[in-house]
């Protein structure tokens, strides 16, 4: 028989006696599993049975044709509930894939400029960040100082008002600008949602699509309508009457 021995300081663990830290099961203990004496038992509709030993729970969910699930272990005394576990556990994967399915990943893009950028180039980048904004994602934008540029702070500064002014319909300033080092960073929040401009793109791309079919099938409408038709039939030749039969 196992014995726990203890000496000075120290002492020795029952070889069946677990470990702290070992695994702890997350599975619910169904049917024989529950060892407790009495449940505090919960019908499949939800109605309370109230307090029952656990032999008279266990013959209840025999009679109904359906397990006895311990849903809440801490409880005093624990509480189970009727209910088909294989259809429970079913439909809790199913909910946890659509959780899955449904999260949005926020992923921040990032945009550098300088403070004395020329117009083109500022066209560019403010387009990319559009290209962002529509797409449901956040924009951090970097102004990068170099030099002297270090000792003129408010250029950055309107720059990055300038930018959030022009693409205010499609987002708003999270972060307000402010300096880091020799940069000046400000973050740009889309005003719809991840989810939301996904549908938008695809909604998009379908009418595009929809739209170059349309064109193709105008364009073959229209080679149709003005393709040169077959020549008529031809009065066959006649052999002239003055000429000799037997040439």
């Amino acid at each position: 028989m196992a014995e726990a021995f203890s000496f000075a300081g120290s002492r020795l663990r029952s070889p069946t006696t677990r470990p702290h830290g070992g695994p702890i099961s997350t599975e619910l203990r169904i049917n024989d599993r529950i060892r407790v004496p009495e449940v505090r038992l919960v019908g499949p509709n939800g109605e309370t049975v109230g307090i029952v030993p656990t032999d008279q729970a266990l013959k209840l969910a025999q009679e109904a044709d359906l397990d006895l699930v311990e849903v809440a272990p801490t409880a005093r005394p624990p509480v189970c509930k009727l209910m088909d576990y294989g259809k429970f556990k079913y439909e809790n994967a199913q909910k946890a894939r659509e959780a899955r399915r449904n999260q949005t990943n926020v992923i921040i893009k990032e945009m550098k400029l300088r403070p004395k950028i020329d117009a083109h180039d500022y066209e560019t980048k403010k387009g990319h960040v559009v290209r962002f904004l529509k797409a449901g994602d956040k924009v951090k934008i970097t102004i990068m100082f170099r030099g002297r540029e270090q000792h003129r702070p408010e250029l950055g500064f309107r720059l990055l008002q300038r930018l959030a002014e022009d693409v205010t319909e499609l987002g708003f300033v999270e972060s307000a600008p402010k300096q880091d080092g020799r940069n000046m960073i400000m973050v740009l929040g889309p005003h719809k949602k991840k989810s939301e401009a996904k549908i938008e793109v695809r909604a998009a791309k379908a009418e595009r699509a929809a739209e170059r079919q349309a064109e193709r099938e105008a364009e073959h409408a229209e080679r149709t309508a003005t393709a040169p038709t077959a020549p008529e039939d031809r009065k066959p030749r006649r052999r002239s009457e003055n000429l000799d039969p037997d040439m």
